[in-house]
């Protein structure tokens, strides 16, 4: 009998039909399908779609651009999903299922950001110094 892996990492088939999804999905949004004030106005980049494991959910981490409340632009794109998912199908049609789509605020720049600060703070960069002084 065949033993199923223990890790949780996405499967190469989850990676692919997530990278399909976000690929429709900005798609949808660059022609302007979607008729609301704050989608229309917000230059919107989707870093990652990540499919569940039955592939019927796509969870789409987005960062909207030159804009400070992401929440609204992010309430704004779960209002319209089900408009948004009816869209895919033209690129998705082989596809068993269209799989559901939810919106989430995408929050890796600001973790990205808050590393590189530390990164640059005073007192690395004083550590970093000393164990250059060390190796000598």
């Amino acid at each position: 009998m065949a033993t199923r892996p223990t890790t949780s990492a996405p499967s190469q088939r989850m990676l692919r039909v997530g990278e399909q999804v976000r690929a429709a999905i900005t798609q949808v949004l660059q022609r302007g399908e979607v008729r609301d004030d704050v989608i229309e106005k917000t230059v919107i980049s989707i870093s990652e779609v990540r499919m569940s494991t039955d592939l019927k959910v796509a969870t789409a981490f987005v960062t909207p651009l030159g804009v400070a409340d992401h929440d609204a632009v992010i309430a704004a794109l779960n209002r319209h999903a089900k408009y948004i998912r009816g869209r895919l199908g033209p690129q998705l049609r082989q596809m068993k299922y269209m799989p559901e789509v939810r919106f989430r605020d995408d929050t890796s720049f600001d973790n990205y950001k808050k590393i590189d600060e530390l990164l640059r703070s005073p007192e690395v960069q004083r550590d970093l110094d000393h164990g250059d002084t060390e190796e000598k």
